[in-house]
């Protein structure tokens, strides 16, 4: 309290020349009618006082003066006030709070600052007397001597009150402060609201680019390894396969600056380059696709697609040579089940698909299903061995899903966990059923989704 005694006393100042103003309307209103000249230079009246007070909280619940009063208690009484969220307009329970504080805040400073104006030159006053001889004091001779002594200790004594109502004051609007100046029940739930809806977003948003990018990645690793096999055997083959790579790459990278955007600026990022490449292609004449797969630099031609051939002894998987996998820097996170053979082709694996009629699915079951397929199809390549079996069809008012391929037993690749934990997630809000794992035959997801709603 000691050490913040001197702001504190600054803070109740401050409170005494903002009600300032008011007790010299006061004081001319009140000389006006009384039919008297007013004393504009010590305006000190009680009833004055009194009824400026309704005036000063009619100005805390119309005019904006939290923030100021914020920074007051913040900064010179030293309350640990949480600053409340910031609104488009002022609710009445604030107004009601702001304009409670606004009124203590004057009126407690407003007596404070009079004491002070009044003791502190009394004390000087009274300390002097021992040394400057007799004078006269409230109407009263005082003689040198013990007299003099006497109205000097009266005087500290008085000064020793005025710090003891100054700490009291100020001790008394630090713990007040909080309550009215601090966030309201309706604001903080407001803060609450906007913090989950953040939280649910940026946890989107990682589900996103941890399916986007984890299967690219996967795709890089499968061709990749294919590409390294074939090399010096089927040149064709493997520049095929790199033109794959450099096509997942340049989609993962897309989305991770999508998301990247969203995270920084809190709103969809502008797509500046992609759309500027867009319209070079199209002015040029060619598909957004072809673009992946143009001449190098240096004359070789990586991405062109070779000649059509079955891959030597089995030892590559069959790799369509301009997979046409959504782009996710210009689509993501909107791609669909009719994106789903350009995933499946894109991904490098030898995969049986089972697909029925999806075009009835609503789109966003539809986009959760396709990255819930991503993610299982992944898993399938990195967990499993042999050809991918992919089922999806609609039974029964149901979107039913299943992947599944033979498990590496005692495989030491590890994922995280985080892939298996995003399907439930968006299964858990589809309220559908996923059942994800190794099972006796091999690694399998099996994801079931209702089309409606029955809530």
């Amino acid at each position: 309290m000691r050490r913040n005694l001197p702001r504190r006393w600054a803070c109740l100042i401050l409170g005494g020349a903002l009600l300032m103003p008011y007790m010299m309307v006061g004081v001319l209103i009140s000389g006006l009618v009384r039919g008297r000249p007013a004393d504009l230079l010590l305006p000190l009246e009680v009833g004055v006082f009194g009824a400026m007070l309704p005036v000063v909280a009619a100005t805390g619940l119309f005019l904006p003066v939290r923030a100021l009063e914020l920074n007051a208690a913040q900064g010179l009484l030293g309350a640990r006030v949480e600053t409340p969220p910031r609104q488009a307009g002022r609710s009445w329970q604030e107004r009601r709070r702001t304009a409670a504080w606004f009124t203590l805040h004057l009126g407690v400073g407003g007596v404070v600052s009079g004491c002070t104006l009044a003791i502190v030159p009394f004390t000087m006053f009274t300390l002097a007397l021992p040394f400057t001889g007799g004078t006269r004091m409230l109407g009263m001779d005082v003689a040198p001597g013990r007299p003099a002594v006497s109205w000097a200790l009266a005087g500290l004594a008085l000064l020793a009150a005025l710090v003891v109502l100054a700490a009291g004051a100020g001790e008394l609007l630090a713990r007040l402060a909080p309550v009215l100046l601090g966030p309201t029940p309706s604001e903080r739930l407001a803060a609450a609201e906007e913090r989950a809806r953040t939280l649910a977003e940026r946890n989107r948003l990682a589900r996103e680019l941890h399916d986007s990018v984890g299967h690219a990645l996967s795709v890089v690793t499968l061709q990749a390894a294919a590409a390294g096999k074939v090399l010096d055997r089927d040149p064709g083959t493997a520049r095929t396969a790199l033109a794959a790579i450099e096509h997942s790459a340049r989609a993962a990278l897309e989305d991770l600056d999508h998301v990247l955007g969203v995270l920084r600026h809190g709103e969809e990022p502008r797509r500046g380059a992609a759309q500027e490449r867009d319209h070079r292609e199209k002015a040029r004449g060619s598909s957004p696709d072809s673009a992946a797969y143009e001449e190098a630099p240096d004359g070789e031609t990586p991405g062109r697609k070779a000649p059509d051939g079955e891959t030597p002894d089995g030892e590559t998987p069959d790799v369509d040579a301009s997979p046409r996998v959504p782009q996710p820097g210009r689509r993501a996170p909107q791609a669909t089940l009719a994106d789903l053979g350009a995933l499946v082709d894109a991904s490098g694996a030898e995969v049986h698909q089972d697909v029925g009629d999806l075009s009835g699915v609503p789109a966003m079951v539809s986009r959760e299903a396709y990255r819930i397929l991503q993610e299982a199809l992944t898993n399938a390549i990195r967990h499993g061995r042999g050809p991918v079996r992919l089922t999806a069809a609609v039974e029964d008012g149901e979107l039913r899903l299943e992947v599944a391929n033979d498990g590496r037993h005692g495989s030491a690749t590890r994922t995280g966990g985080r892939g298996v934990a995003g399907m439930r997630e968006r299964v858990r809000l589809l309220r559908g059923d996923l059942q994800a794992g190794p099972t006796d035959a091999g690694w399998q997801v099996t994801a079931r989704l209702p089309l409606r709603s029955d809530a």
